[in-house]
């Protein structure tokens, strides 16, 4: 009785199929450890103010193994940014915290505001990829492992950036003085684990002190959240923010090459994972879509510690340039 074989052919696509599968994971392993700047200019501001440069920092997600990316962060200081704007997620684990103080030390003297995310809170822990690709993959949580959780020194990570003078904008409005000129922010804790709540509005502004003004004539706001929910960008809208600033997504962290993000962890719809955009999204034939909020999301620098890959999705810093619209 003769054995049972496969096909050549099979076999040849079986073998083709692995060496893909292997080439794809060790170029993911190498991407994550390749961040860039992007450079985008943001018409936002209203004709005769000086451009503003801002450099935007989310999802650090670091460790006691993650070196390179302090030593990378650290270095984007020669960009000498106007304002420093941090959304979120600086840790995965307790063992962060020290390099965390390392990675921001040369930009704490200057102009900055930061709001947290939900592994500011909480350690990063393994979950199977595969929930993000449910509608809201919080639904795969099993809420007695949630409620387990170790806690991360949230009160560090918040107190090292209020020390060097950063606005804290957990569920608050702030200001912040740049060149001698007011810039108003609102900022929320993160929506993601329904931490959020949007501060009521108050009389702004300082004697003395004029403000940047935005594209509509109005003082310049910006606002920040961690996880970029459409009902929050939808309050910051009617709020009068001029630039909504997220993270969270990690720009869909595996991406496909000419198609992009196949998720966003969020209601946000995928188009948006990364970079700048309008909100809402309207035809913009239909309006004068200049004077509508832009959010920019940031790609965000780091990855869990137990999925270290990215996919046509490089870990990225923005250096946001504010320009007349």
């Amino acid at each position: 009785m003769s054995g049972f074989s496969f096909p050549r052919a099979a076999l040849s696509t079986l073998g083709g199929a692995v060496v893909l599968g292997a080439g794809t994971l060790a170029y993911s392993l190498l991407e994550a450890r390749r961040p860039v700047v992007r450079r985008i200019e943001v018409p936002v501001l209203a004709p005769g103010e000086e451009p503003i440069t801002l450099l935007h920092l989310s999802d650090l997600h670091l460790t006691d193994r993650t070196e390179w990316l302090v030593e990378w962060v650290r270095g984007l200081a020669d960009l000498r940014p106007d304002v420093v704007i941090n959304t979120g997620d600086n840790l995965s684990l307790a063992s962060g915290l020290e390099p965390l103080r390392r990675a921001l030390e040369p930009f704490l003297e200057l102009p900055g505001a930061f709001v947290m995310g939900d592994h500011d809170y909480r350690s990063t822990v393994f979950k199977l990829p595969v929930r993000y690709l449910r509608r809201d993959p919080r639904s795969a949580d099993d809420p007695q492992r949630e409620a387990a959780i170790q806690a991360l020194p949230w009160e560090e990570v918040r107190d090292l950036q209020a020390s060097g003078g950063w606005a804290d904008l957990t569920n608050a409005r702030g200001g912040l003085l740049v060149r001698g000129r007011r810039i108003e922010l609102v900022g929320v804790d993160d929506p993601h684990v329904h931490r959020d709540r949007f501060p009521a509005a108050v009389e702004t502004g300082a004697i003395g002190l004029p403000a940047v003004l935005d594209h509509a004539g109005r003082a310049l706001r910006l606002g920040l959240l961690h996880a970029p929910y459409q009902r929050v960008l939808t309050m910051m809208a009617n709020d009068g923010v001029a630039l909504a600033l997220a993270g969270h997504t990690h720009g869909g962290q595996l991406c496909l090459p000419g198609y992009g993000a196949l998720v966003t962890n969020c209601d946000l719809d995928t188009s948006r994972a990364s970079g700048l955009s309008h909100w809402p999204d309207v035809d913009p034939t239909a309006v004068d879509s200049d004077r509508l909020m832009r959010l920019h999301v940031s790609a965000g620098l780091g990855t869990s510690p137990y999925t270290p890959v990215r996919l046509a999705c490089p870990p990225q810093a923005a250096l946001l340039t504010l320009v007349p619209a």
